[in-house]
Parts: structure tokens; C-alpha cells; sequence
């Protein structure tokens, strides 16, 4: 029986500026030569980015590539939800990334729908089969979780309102992704759960996102990072060859493909994938 075709996807962030929007294309363009199966556009909560998400879905659509716009429902209402869904489909648009999103410091009210799994609901009763639902799955477990086991039933929620597949959140240490697999496999989840990968491109910034949502740079590559200083050479070439290393383990032991967490930039990714032989 032949192995199921992994699936590979690069993720995007709306630009806003004209400047972010062509260099985005440039990116796009390096990016489409390795036959993505889709590009993912962020959404940012309460739909600040909503002109600007759906306008590059729409630019990625109009080149001929899949584009998957992702969804959250902080901060929004049923309505506006309900709207956003609609223009969506009217643009022949198929596959959701659909996700709770974070909730901004100052945020009074959070919204009607609460949870992801509210939002995998909402849409099912709204939209049936329509859309393809991804959801996000976290290996080294949500930073707002009660615990780890609340967080893996919270997945399995996810799952059961009529989620398709999962992306996780980007991580470093390949026995934590195995290892959330065989727990929620264990709970009757058989969705595809794809690892996101993200490249290091410097330090500071690393640090900055790992500690706001709980990904974990395990302590010996944290001190190597650091200690390299301003060496961003040096930091490169590390976290290239780490990176390489972890999807090529993946891969080698059943994941069913990658996504890229690209910061819209095309050079690590583009090096990471050349040396796995993709």
C-alpha cells in the first residue's frame, strides 16, 4: 500500500503596507516553486486584519494557488462572524483555519463564541461541508490551559465539532509532537495533525514569540542562541541546521507533512526544504 502524500503548507501574515505587499509576492513567488498544497493567511482578533487577510487570500487565489484564510473568534460577534463566513464562500473560498485567537491585553469583552470549538460548531451549522476546518493543536500543551490534560480534551472538542485536520503551534522538541499524537490518537482523534515549523532567524524575536505562547526552546539551544550575541550568521546556520534535523525526523517517522510558519520571509524556509530533498 502506498504512503499517504504529506501535505505542505507555508503561512503568511496580511501585510500593511504596500511595501510588506510586494515583498510578500516576491516571497510568495520563491515559495510556489515547491507546489504547496496551501498558503495560510492570519487573521488578527476581532477581525482587525479582516480587509487585509481576505485581500491576500484573494491575491494568492488570483495567482492559482489554494489560500486558506484563518478565523478567530475573539472579540467578535455571531454576526460578524456569520458575514466574514459568507464572504468567503461568495469568493469560492473552501478551507478554514479556524482558531480562538489570542485575546489583547485591554480586551473588555470577548466575544459571543468563546472557544475554538464553539467557532468548528458554528461553522458546521452554518456552512455544513462546505469549508475544510483546520484547527491548532498544542504538543507542549496551550500556555492558558489548566492543565495538560484539560488542554488535550479541549483538542479532542475541537475535533469532535467537525474539525478536518490540525496544524500545530511550532516546537523544537520532536518527542512532545509523538507524544500529543499517541494521547489524543488514544481519545479516538484520527484527523491528520501536521507539525508547524518555524525557522530561526534571529534570537531576540524567538524568545519573544516562544514565551507568549509556550513554545519551548530547550535550554541547550536557548544558551547556544544566546550566546552567539549579534552573530546573526552564526544563529542562522545553527537554527538551520536544527530545523532540518526536526522536520527530517517528522517526516522519517510518520507526520503527515509540515507547515511553515514563514514571517513571510522565503529564504530559511526555501534552505530547509532543499536540504530535507523535498
Amino acid at each position: 500500500m502506498s504512503e499517504p502524500k504529506k501535505t505542505f503548507s507555508f503561512e503568511f501574515f496580511p501585510p500593511k503596507t504596500p511595501e510588506g505587499v510586494a515583498k510578500l509576492r516576491t516571497t510568495r513567488q520563491q515559495l510556489a516553486q515547491f507546489n504547496p498544497e496551501f498558503f495560510s493567511v492570519t487573521f488578527g482578533a476581532g477581525g482587525t486584519t479582516r480587509d487585509g487577510t481576505l485581500a491576500a487570500v484573494l491575491e494568492i487565489r488570483g495567482e492559482g494557488y489554494a489560500a486558506a484564510p484563518h478565523l478567530s473568534c475573539i472579540g467578535s460577534t455571531r454576526e460578524s462572524i456569520r458575514d466574514i463566513l459568507q464572504e468567503y464562500r461568495n469568493h469560492g473560498i473552501r478551507h478554514i483555519v479556524a482558531l480562538r485567537g489570542d485575546i489583547p491585553s485591554g480586551m473588555v469583552g470577548i466575544g459571543e463564541l468563546r472557544y475554538a470549538n464553539e467557532l468548528v460548531e458554528f461553522i458546521r451549522a452554518e456552512h455544513g461541508d462546505w469549508f475544510h476546518i483546520e484547527v491548532a493543536a498544542y504538543p507542549e500543551y496551550h500556555p492558558q490551559a489548566r492543565s495538560a490534560e484539560d488542554d488535550l480534551n479541549n483538542f479532542v472538542r475541537k475535533v469532535k465539532a467537525g474539525a478536518d485536520s490540525a496544524i500545530t503551534q511550532y516546537f523544537y522538541n520532536a518527542d512532545a509532537y509523538f507524544h500529543f499524537v499517541d494521547e489524543v490518537r488514544a481519545r479516538g482523534v484520527d484527523i491528520p495533525i501536521v507539525p508547524g515549523l518555524m525557522p530561526i532567524a534571529g534570537f531576540t524575536q524567538l524568545a519573544r514569540f516562544s514565551d507568549a505562547c509556550g513554545a519551548e526552546i530547550p535550554r541547550w539551544l536557548r544558551l547556544k542562541l544566546q550566546a552567539y550575541g549579534d552573530d546573526t550568521a552564526s544563529i542562522r546556520a545553527l537554527g538551520l541546521d536544527v530545523v532540518t534535523e526536526l522536520a527530517d525526523r517528522l517526516l522519517s517517522n510518520g507526520a503527515p507533512g509540515l507547515h511553515f510558519y514563514t514571517l513571510n520571509q522565503a529564504g530559511l524556509v526555501s534552505t530547509v526544504w532543499q536540504r530535507l530533498g523535498l
